[in-house]
């Protein structure tokens, strides 16, 4: 009854936090630039911590550290590795710096907002608006699905009820704060994922006699298979080409992701990004590097089995920690708690503005160095900002709602929800944006052929029953575009010099 007392006291006073962070930023979200962007001068560790906590949710603990961690063994914390050096340290090498500059140049709040300006294609824009709110939404059920499955292990509160009150949570301290408020969390949350995960590592290798014991035991179990013994053990697993799928499509993806690029977006300078390069990296290997070498010790245990007869890998992880006291428990429910509200905040937040700037509200913009035709009064133009941020706030809700029905009634596993969603996203957006950055000579309609190979492939795979992995699936449309954008490019018009050398005038 004590530890139960206090595993509430200490979720309500996180809980409290959040909202009170909410409350003290509301001020600054006033405006569009305020709500979406934080002004643009968000510094490089609230930046950093912001990226960090975007990327690591329950998906990854829960959901992929239980499904890989059981499939590859430990071998599965080459992927934590690959999430920090692809997925943060190229991240913000490749896209932190020339992200910043060219979308402040061409005064750019989203990605959608960022394909038709760069590519002066109002029909990109409202495409990438779409897809994105639409293959965001299984992402975020994932994420709701794993959370609350943990909270349903430390409070033994029903699923539905953990779902719905996670969900009102989250919304709360979004509409409230907007990005700046949800940068300052993930800060906090942050803080709280670097202790708990460290924690829960070692008290599950004490739980099986240290780390050589748990190992020696590992290498033990026979593959499924073969039945070779020492493959969970071994340093590439039992399937390394399935678990290179894994690597590229939750490491590749964050460069294509809208939720994660649009953190370059709002932070204060160049120096600024070197040091949230650091930070950030820092970060991910030892939380994804952590849940994953944690997920590597799931088959110690019994495994969860659903009631189609095959093992639930959503509960592999639950399995595993439900055995460690009371108090690491309700630290573990504060480490996902903390992982999975940053995540939403940021899916919600991507969610709605992307809907009501690239959607109900397409300003015509002039490109840099033009003269708009014609000026807006302040005091009508004030109105028309503080309406798109009501209008943003009442589509989180919106957004929430959806996300809330699908994640009561999941369709598949978390794992596979996440690889839908990042592979039409990333298979769509990765290629197009990252060599808009680099490449004077893209073209639009290279971009909207790769729009159509990344959901398409997506879609067809997920109609067809899934016959290749959404896992693999969605790394095969990430890399595909690459060649896609560069042949069709060199095929057909390109855009004017003059329009393209004054979009990439922000790098001289």
């Amino acid at each position: 009854m004590i530890i139960m007392l206090i595993k509430v006291l200490l979720t309500i006073i996180f809980l409290a936090v959040m909202i009170g962070v909410g409350l003290y930023t509301r001020k600054q979200a006033s405006s569009v630039d305020g709500f979406v962007l934080g002004g643009r001068s968000v510094g490089p560790w609230l930046t950093a911590f912001a990226f960090g906590t975007s990327y690591f949710s329950a998906v990854v603990f829960v959901g992929y550290a239980g499904q890989f961690g059981w499939k590859y063994g430990l071998s599965s914390a080459w992927i934590g590795i690959g999430n920090a050096v692809i997925g943060s340290l190229l991240a913000w090498i490749i896209l932190g710096r020339r992200t910043k500059l060219m979308t402040q140049h061409i005064e750019s709040r989203t990605m959608p907002d960022f394909f038709g300006t760069r590519f002066q294609s109002q029909g990109l824009r409202v495409a990438a608006s779409i897809i994105a709110f639409v293959f965001l939404i299984p992402y975020t059920a994932g994420v709701y699905s794993g959370i609350s499955r943990l909270f349903e292990m430390g409070f033994e509160i029903p699923y539905e009820y953990c779902v719905v009150i996670m969900s009102i949570l989250t919304a709360v301290y979004v509409i409230l704060g907007g990005y700046k408020a949800t940068a300052m969390n993930d800060f906090i949350q942050g803080i709280i994922m670097l202790f708990g995960i460290v924690a829960v590592i070692w008290a599950v290798l004490a739980n099986n006699g240290g780390l050589t014991t748990a190992v020696e035991r590992l290498a033990e179990i026979p593959a499924d298979d073969t039945g070779a013994t020492g493959v969970f053990a071994s340093w590439f697993g039992p399937d390394p080409w399935g678990l290179l799928g894994v690597v590229i499509l939750t490491s590749l993806g964050t460069m294509g992701l809208p939720q994660m690029v649009g953190k370059f977006y709002s932070i204060t300078d160049e120096s600024a990004i070197k040091r949230g390069t650091v930070i950030s990296t820092v970060f991910a290997f030892i939380v994804a590097g952590g849940c994953y070498f944690l997920g590597g010790f799931g088959r110690l245990y019994d495994p969860v089995i659903g009631a189609n007869g095959k093992i639930a890998f959503d509960s592999i992880v639950p399995a595993m920690l439900i055995t460690l006291p009371d108090v690491l428990i309700a630290l573990v429910v504060l480490l996902v708690l903390s992982a999975s509200m940053s995540t939403l905040a940021s899916l919600v937040l991507t969610s709605s503005s992307t809907m009501t700037l690239d959607l109900i509200y397409r300003d015509k913009k002039s490109l840099p160095g033009e003269v708009e035709e014609g000026t807006i009064d302040d005091i009508v133009a004030e109105k028309v900002e503080r309406r798109k941020v009501v209008v943003m706030r009442v589509l989180i809700m919106f957004f929430i709602a959806i996300s809330l029905l699908i994640a009561l009634n999941p369709p598949t596993f978390i794992a596979q929800l996440m690889g839908i969603s990042w592979g039409a996203l990333a298979g769509a957006f990765l290629a197009p944006f990252m060599l808009g950055l680099y490449w004077k000579r893209v073209t639009t309609a290279s971009v909207w052929a790769c729009f159509v190979w990344g959901v398409g492939l997506t879609v067809i795979n997920m109609l067809l029953g899934n016959p290749i992995n959404p896992i693999n699936c969605g790394a095969i449309a990430m890399i595909g575009g690459f060649p896609i954008v560069l042949i069709v490019s060199t095929m057909t018009p390109h855009m004017s010099k003059k329009d393209v050398d004054q979009i990439f005038e922000c790098y001289k």
